[in-house]
């Protein structure tokens, strides 16, 4: 099979004999390795930041080369042990793995899969689990946001933001959103967000106070952050008596700084969030989390928004879009009848 396989620490958009990563065109197919595994073939898998940075080395969990990267993935099922009684061959699933998706076959306990209702697109399946997951785990289960609360999203144009503004959404909250530049500005947009901030051309805290005004609201009760730095200080100077802070991750490569003495006297709550660690510390969230969020999906409450699509040559163009920031939604490599497809921005 063929298979994205990582062989030192290094930068992965590199495309010369420098590249920590290349293709195996003639990787071993895994084998059913219990009586309850099945090989799923995988039809489309997601790239996140937290690949970008495991095979830079930068990330918290570091596996022995080689390795095949991992993250969320849909695809059919094509074999099953003898104590299946969950699947059966040709059923179509997602889930995400810690390793090994970026390959055309991974092998996985049937526990782990989730089945994708029937309708929806395999590939829109595979960009699911992570980014909307994250959100959905952050903004209903820990922030239990409402439709009387307003929700303000940092770094709304990427995969975790595009699910959150619209998880927002789905909870009837009034959602402001955060992005830089028009095209990114006309997609959430178009998504019914309440107000949108492009940052490249407007300052963050006095366009989101104005809107507030407009709408005689007093502030903002969560404030989902993915993007930490500066922008992080900045927006808590909106935040409302007793509001939630989300800390997703920093993409700007800044951890922002939050002060214990305000967050005292505010009664702020701040949640960590690092949604992977679900899987070992609570997965009857996660597995609950997925059914509800597979069903917004069947009923098109929630979009998946694909801006590039590669196949598995064209790896270090995916990981590119994600360090230079080109992605609005998902970057996603595809298998079987793929077509590369690139962002138009």
């Amino acid at each position: 099979m063929e298979a994205l396989v990582c062989r030192k620490v290094g930068d992965p958009t590199l495309s010369d004999e420098t590249s920590p990563i290349s293709v195996s065109a003639s990787h071993p197919i895994p084998s059913l390795n219990s009586p309850t595994a099945v090989r799923v073939r995988v039809r489309a898998t997601s790239l996140n930041y937290a690949n970008y940075l495991q095979i830079l080395g930068k990330y918290q969990e570091k596996p022995p080369h080689p390795f095949i990267p991992g993250s969320d993935y849909s695809g059919i099922v094509e074999s099953v042990g003898p104590s299946v009684s969950m699947f059966k061959i040709g059923d179509t699933v997602c889930s995400v793995a810690a390793l090994g998706s970026f390959a055309q076959y991974i092998v996985v306990d049937e526990t782990e899969l989730f089945r994708v209702p029937d309708g929806c697109d395999l590939v829109a399946a595979a960009a699911l689990p992570v980014a909307f997951g994250t959100s959905h785990v952050a903004l209903v289960h820990r922030a239990q946001l409402t439709s009387a609360q307003v929700l303000l999203v940092l770094g709304a144009a990427g995969g975790v933001g595009l699910a959150a503004v619209q998880i927002g959404k789905v909870c009837g909250a009034t959602v402001i959103a955060v992005a830089r530049g028009a095209g990114k500005v006309q997609i959430l947009k178009s998504l019914g967000v309440d107000h949108v901030v492009d940052s490249s051309i407007e300052n963050v805290t006095e366009s989101v106070k104005n809107f507030l005004k407009a709408k005689k609201l007093k502030g903002v009760d969560v404030l989902y952050d993915p993007v930490g730095g500066k922008l992080t200080k900045e927006t808590m100077k909106l935040l409302n008596w007793g509001a939630h802070i989300l800390v997703i991750g920093f993409a700007s490569g800044e951890v922002p700084v939050i002060p214990a003495n305000i967050a005292l006297v505010k009664n702020w709550t701040v949640h960590g969030l690092y949604w992977g660690s679900y899987r070992i510390h609570r997965p009857g969230v996660l597995e609950d989390s997925m059914k509800e969020l597979l069903s917004w999906l069947a009923r098109g409450l929630i979009e998946i928004h694909i801006s590039h699509s590669y196949n598995l040559s064209e790896a270090h163009f995916a990981f590119s879009a994600i360090k230079d920031r080109k992605a609005i939604g998902k970057v996603m490599i595809a298998f079987d009848d793929h077509k590369t497809v690139r962002s138009k921005l």
